[in-house]
């Protein structure tokens, strides 16, 4: 990628949470001021799956598949270190910490605080935070700490590969231990929509482009798109503040309760695979992004997926959301620990 593309993208990516901010804040007024519009929206759907949202989520992770490189795959026998950390913490570790800081919380700590039902909702969002690992913005925390990008590029390959098999039943069992009916084919239809297809456009794009061995072309062509995976994103935000704009009103601690347990789980993940790096004598390299591979999360998935799963106006949906606000200045303070320890490492 040109020097140019990269300095506007971590711009833009430095500031994310002012735009989310934003975003949430014209999704509350306008969800106040224009409530028939968003029910109007909100109708527009087709097997519990709302396809304004759809349109809007497919826009989102479209570009992130095309930096996809299945053929980096062979690469992954040369540092097993780095990947076996990845790997372990997003799918034997973070899904279920997440689950246990979720009933922690609502279940006890905050009992007095939500309704049951609500509290459970907002459980289900965590928890689909905590199954989908980071599939895009990895590759900008990567590049903060001047991390190893084609070992970067092999550890979210094989995280896409292996989400498209293990999302599913990971969920199913976290959300079915919390008491929350889950119909398996919603859950099933969103992973084939959000990550089956577009990780196939992706792959198909890549290798339209990409026939003569030019990466040139695809880093140009992700460049350009780049602008619209935002403006997905940040609609997405404003719709799923508009409907519960009148929650956030009537309850305004709401997003502090739900951003308390997600923040815990972010340091407490970093903590887990940054010093299992540092103790296993990983190089910084690879160590860095491996930690905050694990650390940061497919926020476009889980917010799709709680949609098709518990609404629009759910919960869960909100709580994917605020996952949103939280996680960008999280892992910029996380980028910055990284980069301040860098000495400590081989």
């Amino acid at each position: 990628m040109s020097s140019d593309s990269t300095s506007a993208m971590g711009f833009f990516e430095r500031y994310l949470s002012v735009w989310v901010a934003l975003c949430i804040l014209g999704g509350v007024i306008l969800g106040v001021l224009l409530p028939g519009m968003f029910e109007l929206v909100a109708g527009i759907e087709y097997a519990s799956v709302n396809l304004v949202v759809a349109v809007l989520i497919w826009i989102m992770i479209y570009p992130m598949m095309v930096n996809v490189d299945f053929a980096s795959l062979k690469d992954v026998g040369k540092k097993p270190r780095g990947l076996c950390i990845t790997l372990v913490v997003n799918w034997l570790i973070k899904p279920f910490t997440m689950a246990a800081l979720g009933i922690l919380f609502f279940e006890h700590i905050f009992a007095g605080l939500v309704e049951p039902q609500t509290a459970r909702e907002y459980i289900a969002g965590m928890i689909l935070l905590g199954v989908a690992p980071c599939t895009a913005m990895v590759f900008v925390w990567s590049q903060l700490v001047r991390g190893d990008a084609n070992y970067t590029l092999v550890q979210v390959s094989i995280n896409d590969i292996i989400m498209v098999f293990a999302f599913a039943p990971i969920a199913a069992l976290l959300l079915g231990v919390t008491d929350i009916v889950v119909p398996w084919e919603t859950l099933l239809l969103s992973v084939v929509l959000y990550v089956v297809i577009p990780l196939a456009a992706g792959y198909a794009t890549r290798k339209l482009l990409d026939g003569s061995g030019n990466h040139a072309r695809i880093d140009s062509f992700t460049a350009k798109i780049k602008p619209f995976s935002v403006m997905g994103l940040l609609a997405t935000v404003v719709l799923l503040f508009g409907f519960q704009a009148q929650t956030i009103i009537d309850k305004p601690m709401v997003i502090a309760l739900i951003a308390i347990p997600l923040i815990i789980q972010s340091y407490g993940i970093f903590i887990v695979a940054y010093g299992w790096a540092y103790l296993w004598r990983v190089p910084f390299t690879t160590a860095a992004p491996a930690a905050l591979i694990g650390t940061s999360n497919f926020f476009e998935l889980a917010v799709a997926v709680a949609i098709s799963l518990f609404g629009l106006n759910s919960g869960a949906a909100l709580a994917t959301v605020v996952g949103v606000l939280v996680e960008v200045p999280v892992m910029l303070s996380l980028v910055a620990l990284a980069n301040r320890t860098r000495a400590h490492f081989a």
